[in-house]
C-alpha cells in the first residue's frame, strides 16, 4: 500500500472512530433520512439552515467505516457553505468515487475529498461512501412535500 493510501485509510479511521458533528440536532430547520439496504448503513442528517447558507450540520447513524468517514467529512466541509457552494461539494465527491480521478489523488487539488479517491476501485462501496451526501443534499433542499428517505437502491451509480 503506498504512503498516501495509508494516509488515507488513517483519515478514514479515525474519522469513523471519532465522527465529527455526530449527534442530534433538536432545532434543525431541515432534516432527510437515508439507508442502503445492501449492507445496513443508517444516517439522519440535521442541518440548520437561513438565508441559503447551512449555519450547523449534524448527522446520526450507523454503518460501515466509509458510511460514517464520509459523513463526518462532509459535516466538516460544508458547515458555513451556502446550498450553491455544498451542490458543487456534493458533484465533486460524487466524480471522485464513480470517475477515474487518479492523477489528481495525489495532489492537493482535491482537499479533504481526496481520502476517498479509492473507493471507486470497490464498486459496492460507493453507495456506502455516496449515502451521507445524498441524504445531505436531501435535507438541504427539503421540501415539505417530500418526505420520502434517501435510499441507495434508487441511486444511479456509473462508475
Amino acid at each position: 500500500m503506498s504512503e498516501i493510501n495509508e494516509l488515507y485509510q488513517q483519515v478514514i479511521l479515525d474519522h469513523n472512530k471519532n465522527p465529527r458533528n455526530f449527534g442530534v440536532m433538536d432545532d434543525a430547520t431541515n432534516t432527510a433520512e437515508g439507508h442502503n439496504p445492501l449492507c445496513g448503513d443508517q444516517i439522519d442528517v440535521y442541518a440548520k439552515v437561513e438565508n441559503g447558507k447551512i449555519l450547523e450540520i449534524k448527522f446520526k447513524g450507523a454503518g460501515c467505516a466509509i458510511s460514517k468517514a464520509s459523513a463526518s467529512i462532509m459535516t466538516t466541509l460544508i458547515v458555513g457553505k451556502t446550498v450553491a457552494e455544498a451542490k458543487g461539494l456534493f458533484d465533486d465527491f460524487i466524480n471522485i468515487v464513480t470517475a477515474d480521478l487518479s492523477d489528481k489523488c495525489d495532489t492537493l487539488e482535491l482537499g479533504k475529498l481526496a481520502v476517498f479517491c479509492g473507493v471507486r476501485e470497490y464498486p459496492a462501496r460507493v453507495k456506502c461512501a455516496s449515502l451521507a451526501w445524498h441524504t445531505m443534499m436531501k435535507a438541504i433542499q427539503k421540501s415539505e412535500l417530500d418526505n420520502a428517505p434517501v435510499s441507495t437502491e434508487d441511486m444511479e451509480i456509473t462508475i
